[in-house]
C-alpha cells in the first residue's frame, strides 16, 4: 500500500509554498459535498463548519459560483453539476468505469442482482465505488459513485488490505484507533452491535489466500455481497467488483451462486482494463481565471480557480500521469504556478507523484460526487429552467419520450392571469406537441414509434397525415426546433428544443408556451428561440459533466 502522507518524489509542499486559497477552496468544498449537508447552504453556516472568515468564505463561493462548479444567490450555496468534472478526471484517468462497464452491466442482468466496483482509498484504509449497476427493487442495495467506506466492514476492504504492508496496516490501526466506531464514514452506519473491526488481519489473510472475499451483513443488516479482484499485470489488485444481494440469499447461497461465475471473467475484466484507452476527446483545462478576475476583481480568488483547472486537468493522462510540463501546457499556466498547485494538492491528498509525474487519487471523489452522481433529469434541468422563465417571461417545461407520448418531467410556471397550466407527469400524444417532434426528430426512422394511418384531429389544426408527419420531424431535425401552432390546444402556441445527453443523443426537450394571441409565430420563434437553445445547452452541458459518473 502506497505511503498514506504525502509523498516527497516531487518535493514536499511546505506551508510558505502552499496555495492557501486553493486549499481554502477545497475545505469549503468538503463541506459543500458532506453527506449530512443540505441541497443548499447558508454562507453562515459554511463559516461555523470550516473555521474560515465570513469574508473568505464569501469569495470562495463567489469564485465557485464563477467557474460553474456551485450556485449562489448571495446567502445560500449549492453543489452545481459541473463540479462533477474533477470526480469525473479521476474516473476517466483510472479508466475502471469505461472498461468494465461493459461487463458489469452483463453480470447485472445475469444474476439480477447489483453489481459495484470499488477502488482502495489509501488514505484513510477506506474503499471508494467508481461503478454501481443496479437493479430496481422495493428494497434497492445501492452505493452511490464516490461513497467511502471502511475497509473493515466491506468485502473489497479484505481484498485491497491483503496487500498492505507494515505501513497500511498502521494507517488503519491508526484510523480505527481515532474513529473505532467508523463514525467519519457517513455512508455506513456506526458499526455499534453489527461488528467493531476484530479479526479484519485474519480476514483480510484469508481473502488473499481464497481470492474473494464476503460481507455478511457488516456494513448494515440485511446485506450480503461477494467480491473479486481484478488485477493488473503486476499482479497488484487495482479494484474489486462485488455482487451485492440481501439477506433473503444467505451469503452461502449467494457465494455458490455468482463465484464460479465471476472467477470464470476475471481475466476477461483484466484484459479489459489492461487494453490501450483512446486518446482523450475532451478539451484541454485552460486557465480561465484572468478574464474572470478581470470582471469580478478582489472576489474571484484567481489561485482558487487555476488550481482546480490543475486537478481537471489530470483527467487526461489516461492513467499513467502527467509531467508537470504536460499539465502546465493543458492549463496554460507556468511551470511554476502549476507546480505549486501540484504540490498543494498532494499535500491534501488529491493527486500523487510517480516520479517525474502526477496522477490522480481517489480522494477527488469526495468532491460533490455522491452528492451530485445521483440527481435525476428534473433535477438537474430545474436551475436552467427558472433562469429561462426569468429570462423569457413565460412559463417553461422539460420533457422525455415515453412511448408514442411525451411526458413532462420538469415545469416552471410563470404567474399570469391567462397561463398554460400542466402539471409534471401529464401526457401527450408526441405526435402534436413542440416537444414531441423534436424527440422524435432525434430518433433515426426505424426507432420512431409505428403511428396509425391517420392520427386523431386534436384541433382544426392538427397535422393528421404520418407522411405529412414525417416531413415536419425532418424539418425540426434540421432546423433544431419545432414550433406548434393550435394542434394540441386551441389557442395554444409552443416552441421547442432538443437537450443532448453526455452521448450526444437527444434526451429531452425543453419548450416554452403562450397564448396564441401574443404576437405571430415568426415574432415568437425570433424572440425565445436564442434562450431556448441556450437553456438546452446549458442542461446538456450539466449531463455531460455527469456523463463519466453517473450510475447506470
Amino acid at each position: 500500500m502506497p505511503n498514506a502522507e504525502p509523498a516527497g518524489s516531487a518535493g514536499s509542499v511546505g506551508s510558505a509554498d502552499a496555495v492557501g486559497p486553493l486549499e481554502r477552496g477545497l475545505t469549503v468544498l468538503r463541506a459543500l459535498s458532506a453527506p449530512g449537508a443540505d441541497d443548499r447552504t447558508r454562507h453562515s453556516d459554511l463559516v461555523r463548519e470550516t473555521g474560515l472568515a465570513r469574508s473568505t468564505v464569501d469569495r470562495v463561493v463567489s469564485t465557485l459560483d464563477r467557474l460553474g462548479l456551485a450556485r449562489s444567490d448571495g446567502r445560500e450555496v449549492a453543489l452545481a453539476p459541473r463540479l462533477m468534472e474533477l470526480s469525473g478526471a479521476y474516473l476517466t484517468a483510472c479508466g475502471i468505469p469505461a472498461a468494465l462497464g461493459p461487463a458489469a452491466e452483463r453480470l447485472a442482468d445475469e444474476f439480477d442482482e447489483s453489481v459495484s466496483v470499488a477502488v482502495p482509498d489509501d488514505g484513510v484504509a477506506g474503499v471508494r465505488f467508481v461503478l454501481q449497476t443496479t437493479r430496481r427493487r422495493t428494497m434497492s442495495l445501492a452505493f452511490r459513485i464516490g461513497d467511502l467506506l471502511p475497509a473493515e466492514r466491506c468485502a473489497p476492504g479484505a481484498l485491497f488490505a491483503a496487500e498492505w504492508d507494515a505501513e497500511g496496516w498502521r494507517v488503519w490501526r491508526a484510523r480505527r484507533e481515532a474513529d473505532p466506531l467508523g463514525a467519519g464514514f457517513a455512508v455506513a452506519p456506526p458499526a455499534g452491535g453489527l461488528w467493531d473491526g476484530g479479526g479484519f488481519e485474519e480476514r483480510a489473510a484469508r481473502a488473499g489466500t481464497d481470492g474473494w472475499a464476503g460481507d455478511d451483513q457488516l456494513i448494515e443488516p440485511g446485506l450480503v455481497a461477494v467480491a473479486v479482484p481484478v488485477r493488473d499485470g503486476a499482479g497488484r489488485t487495482v479494484c474489486a467488483v462485488s455482487v451485492v444481494s440481501h439477506t433473503s440469499r444467505a451469503l452461502e447461497s449467494l457465494r455458490e451462486r455468482v463465484l464460479p461465475r465471476l472467477r470464470s471473467v476475471q481475466g476477461e475484466l483484466e484484459a479489459a482494463l489492461a487494453a490501450p484507452r483512446p486518446a482523450p476527446g475532451a478539451a484541454p483545462v485552460r486557465d480561465t481565471s484572468l478574464e474572470a478576475k478581470r470582471e469580478l476583481g478582489p472576489g474571484f480568488l484567481q489561485s482558487l480557480a487555476r488550481g482546480l483547472a490543475v486537478l481537471g486537468s489530470l483527467g487526461a493522462d489516461r492513467g499513467d500521469g502527467m509531467a508537470l510540463t504536460a499539465v502546465a501546457e493543458a492549463t496554460g499556466l507556468a511551470r511554476a504556478t502549476a507546480r505549486r498547485s501540484l504540490l498543494t494538492l498532494e499535500q491534501l491528498g488529491y493527486v500523487a507523484p510517480d516520479g517525474r509525474r502526477w496522477r490522480l487519487l481517489p480522494k477527488v471523489l469526495e468532491l460533490g460526487c455522491a452528492r451530485l452522481s445521483g440527481l435525476g433529469l428534473a433535477e438537474i434541468a430545474r436551475p436552467h429552467l427558472v433562469a429561462l422563465v426569468r429570462r423569457v417571461h413565460e412559463s417553461a417545461s422539460l420533457a422525455v419520450l415515453d412511448g408514442a407520448d411525451i411526458r413532462y418531467v420538469a415545469r416552471v410556471p410563470t404567474v399570469r392571469i391567462m397561463s398554460v397550466n400542466i402539471t409534471v407527469g401529464t401526457r401527450f400524444p408526441a405526435y402534436a406537441t413542440s416537444m414531441g417532434r423534436v424527440l422524435l426528430a432525434g430518433l433515426a426512422r426505424d426507432e420512431r414509434p409505428a403511428l396509425p394511418e391517420v392520427l386523431p384531429a386534436l384541433t382544426r389544426r392538427t397535422v393528421t397525415s404520418p407522411l405529412a408527419l414525417e416531413g415536419i420531424v425532418e424539418r425540426a431535425a434540421a432546423d433544431g426546433f419545432a414550433l406548434v401552432d393550435e394542434e394540441l390546444e386551441e389557442g395554444l402556441r409552443s416552441l421547442a428544443v432538443p437537450v443532448r445527453g453526455a452521448d450526444g443523443r437527444v434526451v429531452a426537450a425543453v419548450n416554452v408556451a403562450r397564448h396564441a394571441g401574443n404576437g405571430t409565430p415568426d415574432e415568437m420563434r425570433d424572440a425565445l428561440l436564442p434562450a431556448l437553445w441556450e437553456a438546452a445547452e446549458l442542461i446538456g452541458a450539466d449531463l455531460r459533466a455527469l456523463g463519466g459518473t453517473r450510475s447506470p
